[in-house]
């Protein structure tokens, strides 16, 4: 009797197929099983292996969303001239207001008390509208009004400083220039004691006409002396005098401002442009940066 040729019998043993049955495909949940299974083995002989044979790179960090925000220019020369300027004025501005803080005190400690506090004043009227500026653009109104009212304060005491300062050293050399003695004076006073001599003799003797002509010529010459020295006075200030002649030329007779309206719009001069300092850094600061800055908020 044939058999099958596709299995065959082994003496004392079971039947043996020639050909393997085909497989059934598998389902989808036993193929995900199956995947779990090798990538479970997968990761203990990678365990077991150790970092053999396997590199490490140096991962680069990543910028945060505040810095990648923020990005900074190379300073140009023009806001690296005015941070130049800034700081100019402002160390001028501390010397000045040092030194006349220094002059009031009433003894030693009480005048380097007062420059300590003058110095201090000036150092907060220069950082702090960088600061503020900062703070009101990192959405900080409160941190940056309050940074602006101190601004406000330290300003007004700087200002007050600065007046005082140039006030006092303008007027001590102008007083200083009007006391000189010229030829001209000198001659004029000369004139007048003369007049005053031969006054007195005519009138010893009585009133007459020849003691009020004298007392006139006495009059003339106390009235020289007078224009000469109001001359001399008018030479110690040249520049308000040309100052007002240019202002009555450019427009032409429509202004003609005194000689205070000059004095006092030169003292304000004087006063505010030593002051303005934190203004040009803070302009400066804002002229290297493209987004919010990063100096004074963290």
């Amino acid at each position: 009797m044939m058999q099958p040729k596709d299995t065959e019998f082994l003496a004392g043993g079971p039947v043996v197929p020639l050909r393997p049955e085909a497989s059934k495909p598998k389902t989808a949940a036993e193929r995900a099983k199956a995947y779990r299974a090798r990538r479970k083995a997968s990761s203990k002989r990678s365990r077991r292996q150790g970092t053999g044979g396997l590199t490490t790179a140096p991962v680069a960090p990543v910028a945060s969303a505040a810095e990648t925000a923020m990005p900074v220019r190379a300073p140009s020369i023009t806001s690296t001239v005015l941070t130049v300027a800034a700081l100019c004025l402002a160390a001028v501005s501390i010397a000045m207001n040092g030194l006349f803080a220094r002059s009031l005190g009433s003894s030693d400690v009480a005048g380097w008390l007062l420059l300590a506090i003058g110095v201090a004043a000036d150092i907060v009227a220069l950082v702090m509208p960088s600061c503020a500026a900062d703070l009101w653009l990192r959405r900080q109104r409160g941190a940056a009004a309050i940074g602006w009212g101190a601004w406000q304060l330290a300003f007004a005491f700087v200002v007050a400083a600065s007046v005082g300062f140039a006030s006092s050293n303008v007027n001590d050399v102008m007083l200083e220039r009007a006391s000189r003695v010229t030829p001209a004076v000198t001659a004029a006073q000369a004139a007048l004691t003369d007049a005053m001599s031969a006054r007195d003799r005519e009138c010893k003797g009585g009133v007459g006409r020849f003691c009020r002509e004298r007392e006139a010529a006495v009059d003339e010459q106390r009235r020289a002396v007078d224009a000469a020295v109001r001359a001399v006075s008018k030479a110690a200030d040249p520049q308000a005098e040309m100052a007002i002649q240019l202002v009555g030329w450019v427009t032409r007779g429509m202004l003609r401002p005194s000689i205070d309206d000059f004095v006092m719009f030169r003292l304000f001069l004087l006063t505010l442009l030593p002051q303005i300092g934190g203004i040009l850094l803070m302009v400066a600061r804002r002229a290297n940066t493209r987004g919010h800055p990063q100096s004074c908020a963290k």
